[in-house]
């Protein structure tokens, strides 16, 4: 009994919960080599710590218990290799998608800290750039009526192909008709969605009808060059603009800015964290530069 150990120091030894060691017995995967006839305790040899080590290590791969027990039946260096090669390649597919599900909680997380943020207003400091999720003292207020020229930094994004409209459409119908196809061009629909114009005046003319959409993907070929842009928000349901479109531009207009390349509509707050349309929060935003007065 001296070379012997309880359940308890035995998972003390080993570093597995008395609890997973009494469910491998149950099972059959892992079991003491001695069971007292008269009260059922567990005692295991100091021999077993590597036999419940070959379990641990492949547990730890996360292969199957099924597999395990099969393995430790019967196994070779060939089988043992052919094994770890499977796992390799699936646990590479799994750290793929846990990269794709971290990279959508940080895009969720950064426009949504940035909504709230606007919500309740931010101080931009002048003379220094500030990213969208920071908020300082000083300087001029930004709020959700502001229309004003701000920092930003570069934002990769997924373009979609140009969006088709019959008469008397709006986003909804490209939208759902592109939403079927996504999966077949590799678009990860988690990552939040956007609407894109080539221009300020297709902003202003056709608010409802984006020429594009685009999901905001770190992994994207697409980027929002960093630098100045004309920044102005509304709330309301996707395609609702109000009279956002009309206010940047005469803003630009009377403070002499060119408005050059295309505008990206971006929802700080959609479904995803409101269950109510009209508390949807957008932000326009598109490049500005300071133009010659006449």
């Amino acid at each position: 009994m001296d070379d012997l150990y309880t359940v308890q120091e035995f998972s003390k030894l080993t570093g597995v919960e008395t609890s997973k060691l009494r469910f491998y017995d149950k099972i059959g995967l892992f079991s003491p080599a001695i069971r007292n006839p008269d009260n059922s305790y567990r005692y295991y040899t100091p021999a077993q710590v590597t036999s419940l080590n070959f379990i641990t290590v492949l547990s730890d791969l996360n292969l199957p218990l099924k597999t395990i027990a099969e393995l430790r039946k019967e196994r070779s260096p060939v089988e043992i290799l052919k094994m770890l090669d499977k796992q390799d390649k699936q646990l590479s597919k799994d750290m793929r998608e846990l990269q794709q599900r971290h990279a959508v909680i940080n895009a969720r997380r950064e426009l949504i800290n940035y909504g709230m943020i606007v919500t309740n207003g931010f101080m931009e400091v002048k003379g220094k750039r500030v990213s969208e999720d920071d908020m300082t003292e000083g300087g001029t207020n930004v709020d959700e009526g502001t229309i004003a020229v701000l920092h930003r930094e570069n934002k990769e994004y997924v373009l979609w192909p140009p969006n088709k409209y019959d008469e008397g459409d709006t986003f909804v119908q490209p939208l759902a008709a592109f939403i079927n196809q996504a999966r077949e061009r590799n678009i990860n629909l988690n990552f939040p969605i956007g609407g894109y114009y080539e221009s300020m005046e297709s902003f202003v003319s056709q608010p409802s009808r984006p020429g594009n959409f685009f999901s905001i993907d770190p992994h994207g070929t697409n980027s929002r060059q960093e630098g100045e842009y004309l920044i102005g928000f509304h709330r309301g349901y996707y395609g609702e603009m109000g009279d956002l479109p009309e206010r940047m531009s005469a803003y630009a207009k009377e403070n002499y800015l060119t408005i050059s390349g295309p505008v990206w509509v971006m929802y700080m707050f959609d479904e995803f964290c409101t269950n109510e349309p009209s508390r949807f929060l957008v932000q326009a935003c598109a490049a500005a530069s300071k133009a010659k007065r006449p």
